[in-house]
């Protein structure tokens, strides 16, 4: 990619003092969602801390699974702008930290620890006839907008128009059926409803961009420290809204109800339209964001290496 070469190396081998150190300039992808994450993460930085103070790296940048509720502080430490060794940081969800000169906001993405798979875009999932006008199969937390939803899709049999299967458990891995059936609604559907969890942003909504089902997005801040509207006009949801998602956007599922009344009047050769729409869309934004981290990467290491 670019001017340079990129090795991605990863597994349960690769542990602190474990990974090849004939490279100058160093990636750490890091899951900071959880405190036992964020504990082995600080293994990590500590290890390439003492590389780059041994001058065995020059440079480091973070790609950082960010926590949910956006508490990422113990990372401050590390960064260069706060005497650390750590010159980007790319960190996935909203955060009032991101500042497009050293902190970058970077995708969720699909849920590829649950095996969800790369997609390839054929002729039935552009042209076919959908059966449902919308799916939503996932978990249902007490007194979460959820629950709301729930009560509106068994409003005036709104149900029976969508693949409605939910659940009162999160179970973070999927069975082989489980699976199966989820990719399957997403293919079957022609709009896949995405509420809030802790976070606004959810696998969810990259999976129905693969399969051309549109998303239909809560967009509403949930709580923590991810931003307020106040500051962020655009957030939540910054970078795929500045990137122009075709999506569907609600304040509330009050308007899911107009929103599938809408749904019914569109014609196949719409729908068929909008897919690919959908589709282009979603391969230009990863092209996008592939080139960004590049020219990132380099401008920086690559630069900073000339002078």
């Amino acid at each position: 990619m670019g001017q340079s070469c990129h090795c991605f190396i990863t597994g349960p081998a690769v542990v602190p003092g474990y990974f090849s150190v004939d490279v100058k300039n160093v990636v750490l992808i890091l899951n900071g969602r959880e405190k036992a994450k964020v504990f082995y993460a600080i293994q990590w930085l500590l290890y390439v801390q003492n590389l780059v103070q041994t001058q065995k790296l020059q440079h480091v940048a973070v790609v950082l699974l960010g926590n949910e509720q956006c508490n990422n502080e113990w990372i401050n430490q590390f960064l260069k702008r706060n005497g650390g060794f750590v010159e980007l940081l790319f960190i996935i969800y909203d955060s009032p930290w991101i500042n497009d000169m050293d902190v970058f906001q970077w995708p969720l993405g699909v849920a590829t620890y649950r095996n969800f798979p790369v997609v390839e875009a054929s002729w039935s999932m552009l042209h076919n006839e959908r059966p449902y006008l919308c799916n939503f199969l996932g978990t249902i937390y007490k007194n979460s907008s959820r629950e709301a939803l729930l009560n509106i899709l068994k409003q005036d049999g709104i149900d029976k128009l969508c693949w409605v299967s939910v659940r009162e458990q999160w179970q973070p891995q999927e069975t082989n059926e489980s699976l199966k059936n989820y990719q399957e609604a997403l293919l079957q559907s022609d709009l896949t409803l995405c509420p809030a969890g802790v976070n606004t942003e959810c696998y969810r909504i990259y999976e129905a961009c693969s399969w051309g089902s549109v998303p239909v997005v809560e967009d509403v801040m949930t709580a923590g420290g991810c931003g307020n509207t106040s500051a962020h006009p655009r957030a939540p949801l910054q970078l795929l809204k500045s990137m122009g998602a075709p999506f569907i956007f609600v304040k509330n599922w009050e308007e899911l109800p107009a929103v599938l009344e809408k749904e019914k009047t569109i014609i196949l050769q719409e729908k068929i339209q909008r897919r690919k729409m959908l589709l282009h869309w979603y391969q230009h934004f990863k092209t996008e964001l592939k080139m960004r981290f590049t020219n990132i990467l380099e401008s920086s290491f690559l630069m900073n290496n000339k002078g």
